[in-house]
């Protein structure tokens, strides 16, 4: 589901000039503002397309922190994580830096970082502009946050309404109830359910009799139930974000690549495909059955794999391993203090053997707003 913004904006939109203000920010507001909030911005440049506060729910490519007082192996708040993070400290993101829901809040101009919201240093001020209640490890199918010991997207659902009451008696019931509605939920979950609980711990292949297309209706069925939950809390504006391409991930080659690393493995990639098809499918219907929702299926899938199979037109060298350790295995608890890293991460587009660098994530960010600010579609 693409959209032409370009068309979708006034004939007397943003100059030239203002448009680099914009830039990320129009490729999410542009879909959710009204024509006349379009025409209002673009008699007054300086007025903001950007919403009041931004969510995130989901697994360890939008966690930023929540898993660090759990005992789970999905945590990384020990170097050499962080390594390159504001003072060079580990938060609990699964890289070596920022990660997308980072990058999307500071384009957006509406802060710096997403926090964790069970971080101990939380702010009041943060209840405002939005917090993280990803949890690595986590997926739509409840069994994948159980494997890993991490908090499913339903206890994500309980800390949303825990957010929401503390909101309320900060804020007053008016406003919260307008920061819930104008605001932009990411969701980004499905990697582990298809790499972990369906192919290598074989619990779900089991149990759906070798039948991947079962399982993805089963995931799409908790995916748009997720949805309609936080729908029902108030919710409205929705960036949901496809499967990545999980058969070129350096830990999947090493399992999967019978010793050789020259390509990614089809069938993990066939499969992350079968469920971003039907994942848009479902977006287009609850589009069309729950009144003033507006919910965007954002494909990282051709992104990443764009950047995988042409890494000298994004000035990277390495692509089958990640910087820390061996980058063939090493993830989490594997990637520690004792593991060796890369002299230059930027070569790298994958920090460990699962989780992409920041640089890569930067890239990834950018191809999205072009694709979705200069579509000619």
């Amino acid at each position: 589901m693409e959209f032409n913004f370009m068309k979708l904006l006034p004939l007397h939109a943003t100059p030239s000039s203002t448009i680099t203000l914009l830039l990320f920010s129009v490729y999410v507001s542009i879909f959710f503002c009204s024509h006349t909030e379009l025409e209002a911005a673009a008699m007054n440049p300086s007025q903001n397309l950007s919403y009041p506060a931004f969510f995130s729910f989901g697994d360890s490519i939008v966690d930023t922190g929540n898993n660090n007082n759990l005992t789970t192996t999905a945590k990384s708040n020990f170097p050499p994580y962080g390594r390159d993070f504001m003072g060079g400290k580990p938060t609990g993101r699964f890289s070596n830096g920022k990660t997308p829901p980072d990058l999307i809040v500071e384009t957006l101009g509406i802060k710096e970082i997403l926090p964790a919201y069970l971080d101990p240093n939380l702010q009041i001020k943060d209840l405002y502009t939005g917090v993280n209640f990803a949890s690595g490890g986590s997926g739509f199918d409840p069994l994948s946050s159980e494997i890993a010991m991490a908090y499913s997207l339903s206890d994500q659902i309980d800390f949303f309404k825990d957010y929401i009451v503390k909101l309320r008696d900060n804020a007053g019931e008016e406003r919260a109830n307008s920061i819930i509605s104008r605001s932009v939920y990411l969701v980004a979950a499905s990697a582990n359910d298809i790499e972990t609980s369906y192919f290598n711990s074989n619990i779900r292949r089991l149990q759906y009799h070798d039948n991947f297309p079962s399982y993805v209706s089963f995931l799409i069925t908790q995916a748009s139930n997720f949805v309609k939950e936080l729908y029902g809390l108030g919710a409205r504006n929705f960036l949901i974000l496809s499967a990545p391409p999980l058969g070129c991930l350096p830990s999947t080659i090493t399992v999967a690549g019978r010793g050789s690393r020259k390509q990614c493995i089809e069938k993990y990639n066939q499969a992350a495909q079968l469920f971003n098809t039907k994942l848009s499918a479902e977006i287009d219907s609850l589009n069309n059955n729950l009144p003033q929702s507006r919910l965007v299926y954002v494909d990282i899938y051709y992104s990443l794999l764009d950047i995988i199979q042409n890494p000298n037109k994004y000035g990277f060298e390495i692509v089958d391993r990640g910087c820390c350790g061996t980058g063939t295995f090493e993830v989490t608890l594997t990637c520690n203090k004792l593991s060796p890293v890369c002299e230059d991460v930027s070569k790298y587009i994958f920090w460990d053997s699962f989780h992409p660098t920041e640089r890569t994530y930067k890239i990834v960010v950018s191809i999205l707003r072009k694709k979705y600010f200069n579509s000619s579609t």
